[in-house]
């Protein structure tokens, strides 16, 4: 698995897609496969990606790294964010989603009306080719599926979901397509800014997602908080 940078105290990988982040069923998971990879007795997992996912993660090295980053993730002084590609034109190709979220059917979410403890995504987005359209999306909390299902909830399903989007579409594509893209934040007096892009995906491919990225290089600097 691809190292994207590291130090004493945390290392930041690609995770690949079609990975479970933690073991399950006698199958190594993402974590274990990154301990073994650096010839580790044990990293440290401060946030995690769905299996379908690939992208930027952070691991720490120690128990107390690991729960420094926890509190950064807690106090929203971590910024990440997500491309995201959808084959559905969106109610909005810009804006927020606000809601809170809860169980659905076999194991996924759905939003509901209120707004006590709301799942809150930000995305804008910009079309690639004849039915593709290309979401940069952060989110503000880090709720469970919180990505999927706000793109869901704007009629655009990310493609290869087979949760959340059309069940027979989705198994045709090569993927799930959702990628970890980008992560700002400082530590200890030292800032930090990673960008990857997906390598991984006939459609993350082509040239008109290649171009569309160029206006994405520094995402931070493209969204306005309220």
């Amino acid at each position: 698995m691809q190292i994207i940078y590291e130090n004493s105290g945390f290392v930041v990988f690609n995770k690949p897609q079609d990975m479970n982040f933690h073991s399950e069923d006698g199958e190594a998971g993402f974590v274990v496969l990154a301990s073994q990879q650096l010839g580790v007795e044990q990293l440290f997992s401060v946030h995690r990606l769905d299996k379908m996912t690939s992208g930027l993660i952070i691991l720490a090295k120690s128990s107390q790294v690991a729960n420094d980053f926890s509190k950064m993730f807690q106090n929203k002084d971590i910024q990440k964010f997500y491309l995201a590609l959808s084959l559905r034109k969106p109610k909005k190709k810009q804006g927020w989603v606000k809601a809170d979220m809860g169980s659905s059917r076999r194991g996924t979410y759905k939003l509901l009306q209120t707004k006590e403890n709301p799942a809150i995504t930000q995305f804008i987005s910009t079309s690639l080719r004849i039915g593709e359209r290309l979401f940069l999306v952060k989110p503000h909390t880090g709720k469970t599926h919180q990505i999927r299902v706000a793109l869901k909830s704007i009629g655009a399903p990310i493609a290869g979901d087979i949760r959340y989007a059309n069940a027979d579409d989705a198994k045709k594509e090569d993927r799930g397509y959702l990628h970890a893209y980008a992560l700002k934040f400082s530590y200890k007096d030292e800032a930090f800014s990673f960008v990857c892009p997906p390598d991984n995906g006939k459609r993350f491919g082509s040239i008109e997602m290649r171009e569309s990225l160029k206006n994405y290089a520094k995402p931070w600097e493209l969204f306005k908080v309220k």
